[in-house]
């Protein structure tokens, strides 16, 4: 007795739909993180070792996987949303949610380790807050479990924003 499957139905319901698209979405994602990296030094001598931090402040060696892991989950929470069809208006308001955090998550690093200023790198998270909540929202509306993903960066981002909101503190 052979199984028969309507190739569409395995399409549809098939998590994976198109690769290059799941590719094309993690790259895209890990891209914001490469750019933020270019400005982003924490070594011996730099600005950033030098400057006082609390003691909750993680090990460097800990941010690289980190990241990569929120920019990976992240990328696959695009490629959900995007396989809804960016033809549908909720879903293109919901992409651009997302376009703006990524692009505020890059600037992050520029205006704290670029300019070396907590202040302003302070000011940006909380935008940068707003607006994953912005995405997570409009994301749940069209792909809950692509909302589900974007909750470990939430929560990282928050986390990190309470970390630079400290170091302002302690070397303002």
């Amino acid at each position: 007795m052979a199984l028969s499957v309507n190739e569409n139905q395995v399409e549809k319901k098939g998590w994976i739909r198109s690769p290059v698209k799941l590719l094309a979405a993690i790259i895209v994602c890990n891209l914001a993180g490469i750019l933020g990296s270019l400005v982003t030094v924490t070594g011996e001598g730099s600005w950033y070792a030098t400057i006082q931090k609390p003691p909750f402040n993680p090990p460097g060696f800990v941010f690289g996987p980190v990241w990569t892991a929120l920019y990976i989950l992240m990328g696959i929470s695009l490629y959900l949303v995007w396989m809804e069809g960016t033809s549908r208006q909720e879903v293109r308001i919901a992409l651009s949610f997302f376009a703006l955090q990524l692009g505020l998550n890059a600037l992050w690093s520029f205006l704290f380790f670029g300019l070396r200023s907590p202040f302003l790198g302070l000011l940006e998270i909380v935008v940068l807050w707003i607006f994953i909540v912005a995405s997570i929202i409009a994301f749940f509306r069209i792909q809950k479990t692509a909302a589900l993903l974007l909750i470990p960066y939430l929560a990282w981002v928050s986390f990190a924003a309470f970390l630079t909101y400290r170091i302002w503190i302690l070397n303002g």
